[in-house]
């Protein structure tokens, strides 16, 4: 199989998800108890008026026809009104976007920088003191809650210290940049600062699970390659140890850790709900907690379908990257 056909499956495959995704977050309003006509109707609502609302609504329709609709109506970019402020769904959704996407790629940013490194000198200093301190460290992370850990940030670097904000976020990293470009380095630094001030914690939080995680797959892994006949051979030949390691042993242990880290990646973006409420950080998460309590199916719906439709890109983007840097996968 080549490349372009690997591609092109793939590519079927998650357009499949992604309908899979629509579906299922259709039929959610149908399947949790109460009704759409009851977040909008006023609580004394007479039988007429709320007839009125469902018909409005197009929820006096058969199932299958309001199913239709909802497919036509996301093909052509409409996700609906919000029940409660009446702004389109999309809009609020993708304005939220970028809010989530930044924290879930700090996040990463903070687990990589960490955990590679972690697991090689784990695995390179095996049964020593910088072994079983990196083991412990991912044993505490992975079986720490994140909700838990954001609280205790808070209590501890923002109320008892006051390093850090406790919650929200002054502007993105966009914006940041854009005030360095038009304002001048100076005021660029002081807001890409503040920006960082914000993130920090809510990143930290989110990628402390994904830090300890990693670490324990790239320890697992370049013990695996250092154990194999071609670093024995490589050795044998005189090669520097580091020259081993780094680029014979890590680069063949990458190629798994890439594959969690853009599923991981995925995850963040759709895990980042506790940690968004534990930081009123606005952004999907946020945004998703708000319209399940409000039951704003509109708002509740576009942003599962966005979050789920993120997850399969991201999924498609690994399955190329993956096929790029071991094209066994496409010949199998």
């Amino acid at each position: 199989m080549s490349y372009g056909r690997f591609l092109l499956k793939r590519g079927l495959q998650g357009i499949v998800v992604v309908w899979g995704v629509v579906t299922i977050v259709f039929m959610l309003r149908f399947i949790t108890p109460g009704s759409a006509v009851d977040a909008v109707a006023p609580l004394d609502a007479s039988p007429e008026l709320r007839q009125r609302i469902a018909e409005e609504l197009g929820l006096d329709e058969p199932l299958y026809v309001q199913y239709l609709d909802y497919l036509w109506e996301l093909l052509n970019g409409d996700m609906g009104y919000s029940y409660i402020s009446g702004i389109e769904a999309s809009q609020m959704v993708f304005s939220k976007l970028p809010a989530t996407i930044e924290l879930a790629v700090a996040s990463s940013i903070i687990a990589i920088g960490l955990s590679i490194p972690l697991g090689v000198i784990s695995a390179t200093r095996r049964h020593q003191p910088a072994d079983y301190a990196a083991t412990t460290f991912s044993l505490v992370g992975i079986s720490t809650p994140n909700f838990w850990l954001g609280i205790m940030l808070i209590l501890l670097l923002s109320v008892q210290f006051g390093i850090f904000p406790t919650s929200g976020r002054a502007f993105g990293f966009v914006q940041a940049f854009e005030i360095a470009v038009n304002q001048g380095l100076a005021a660029g630094a002081d807001a890409m600062f503040q920006w960082l001030r914000y993130i920090t914690l809510p990143a930290v939080t989110l990628g402390t699970y994904f830090t300890a995680l990693i670490t324990r797959l790239t320890r697992s892994g370049m013990l695996e390659e250092l154990g194999q006949s071609y670093v024995r051979a490589t050795r044998a030949k005189g090669l520097p140890e580091s020259l081993v390691r780094y680029k014979h042993a890590l680069r063949n242990t990458l190629i798994p850790v890439i594959t969690v880290l853009g599923l991981q990646l995925g995850t963040l973006i759709g895990g980042a709900v506790i940690t968004e409420s534990v930081f009123s950080w606005p952004g999907l998460g946020t945004t998703l907690i708000n319209a399940i309590n409000a039951r704003d199916w509109p708002i509740l719906q576009a942003t599962l379908v966005v979050i789920g439709t993120g997850f399969v890109i991201v999924n498609l983007v690994v399955d190329a990257v993956y096929a790029y840097l071991d094209p066994q996968v496409v010949a199998e």
